[in-house]
């Protein structure tokens, strides 16, 4: 029977935390300030300005001329764990440690686009997002240390883009996505004494993502859209107290999402929106943690381990308004459910996701003929989430941790957009 060594515990423990955090996103991240008001609802038939190049490109061939938008966002989640009595550390450690305080934090996300129209039928643009991002870092000395202290999940997509107008009821648009991704994971490990584990990965992939405009009418138009997967075959160094241990490599296949939206104007004063966003989380069953390198825990190629998360697909469904208050400043409104990948069963230290609802208020000011300012603010109420891992209590292990989580999220977004 085969029998792990303490470092390959604690290399095949701080992935199993990257895997975890870089697919199950509920923090797959959204793209621009107009559509926070909204609760992103509708966004495959908003095409209010050049972030339309992320959402639906075919909505570029509603902007004339061209068009620049810069947009920033905040994202400050809480995530606050309390023990039910029974967690346990590896080892048979007598203090496990405590509930780690608030794992979130604020951080700052900014993206940008970029419209052309080449002539009466065709668009061209580039759109610069973070579709993926994740941060969790616990207070020092927290009793689930020896799954995940800190990780983090960086994604960059290069989004150059085409719309072709069809006719005044139909235009179409498609686009090719560089996508670069980075995680950090850091741990403890126990072998006698408490050792720090660090775990860094990287890699560039490809996708696309196609979408179709339909005019019904001068009051009704129906936006859908489709982002491909991409796969990422990561790979990296794990060091544990500060001794290189073999090279790694982790393949992760980032969702497809198809969204349906529509954007109805009910009269000169309201415009409603609605959507409907799947996406195919179920793809993830099994990930196995592969050695790039021979060394003690095997030779190059040894599967070190797989992990079972068997996610479930996801859905979102939002409702939204605008109000046209005055003739430059409009005032929007939207709430959404939100439909968590993660089943109970699977929930851990790095994403202890769970289904949540928003509500969201915004609005748009037109500072002049050229230029628009964008701003909106959203609360996420999100359900308690059960955890109950065990990943090993002896040497080398990862402990048992036992609780509850009480999370929320605030989003708080601006984007500038200037047409030439």
């Amino acid at each position: 029977m085969k029998t792990d060594t303490p470092i390959q515990c604690a290399i095949a423990a701080a992935l199993a935390s990257f895997t975890a955090g870089a697919q199950a996103t509920g923090f797959q991240l959204e793209q621009n300030a107009s559509g926070l008001g909204n609760a992103y609802s509708g966004q495959a038939a908003a095409a209010e300005n050049a972030s339309t190049i992320f959402y639906n490109p075919a909505g570029m061939t509603r902007l004339p001329g061209k068009q620049l938008g810069v947009v920033l966002t905040f994202i400050g989640p809480t995530i606050k764990f309390s023990d039910t009595g029974g967690s346990a550390a590896p080892g048979g450690l007598p203090s496990p440690g405590g509930n780690g305080g608030d794992a979130g934090g604020w951080t700052l996300v900014p993206k940008g686009y970029f419209s052309y129209q080449l002539n009466n039928r065709v668009w061209l643009g580039l759109g610069l997002s973070v579709p993926f991002g994740l941060k969790t870092e616990y207070a020092e000395g927290w009793l689930g240390r020896f799954q995940s202290r800190r990780a983090e999940l960086k994604t960059i997509d290069l989004n150059p883009s085409v719309a072709f107008k069809v006719s005044d009821a139909v235009s179409l648009g498609a686009g090719v996505s560089y996508q670069k991704a980075d995680v950090k994971v850091d741990r403890s490990t126990f072998l006698g004494i408490e050792i720090p584990t660090k775990i860094t990965l990287e890699d560039e992939s490809w996708g696309y993502n196609l979408g179709a405009l339909f005019t019904l009418s001068p009051a009704t138009r129906i936006g859908v859209t489709y982002r491909s997967r991409i796969e990422h075959d990561l790979t990296g160094s794990a060091v544990v107290a500060g001794v290189a241990a073999p090279s790694v490599r982790a393949t992760a296949e980032l969702p497809d999402t198809i969204s349906w939206g529509i954007a109805h104007q009910v009269n000169p004063k309201w415009e409603l929106l609605g959507d409907i966003t799947y996406t195919r989380w179920s793809s993830i069953k099994g990930v196995p943690i592969v050695a790039t390198s021979t060394s003690a825990l095997g030779a190059a190629g040894t599967t070190l381990d797989t992990f079972n998360f068997q996610f479930k697909d996801s859905y979102r469904i939002g409702a939204g308004a605008n109000w046209q208050w005055r003739d430059d400043f409009v005032l929007k409104f939207g709430v959404a459910y939100d439909r968590s990948p993660v089943e109970d069963r699977f929930r851990t230290v790095v994403f202890p996701d769970d289904d949540r609802i928003w509500l969201a208020l915004g609005g748009k000011y037109r500072m002049s003929k050229q230029s628009v300012l964008d701003f909106g603010y959203a609360h996420l109420f999100m359900k308690d989430a059960s955890i109950s891992q065990l990943r090993g209590l002896g040497i080398g292990g990862q402990g048992n941790v036992v609780g509850n989580y009480d999370n929320m999220v605030n989003i708080f977004s601006i984007q500038y957009s200037h047409t030439f």
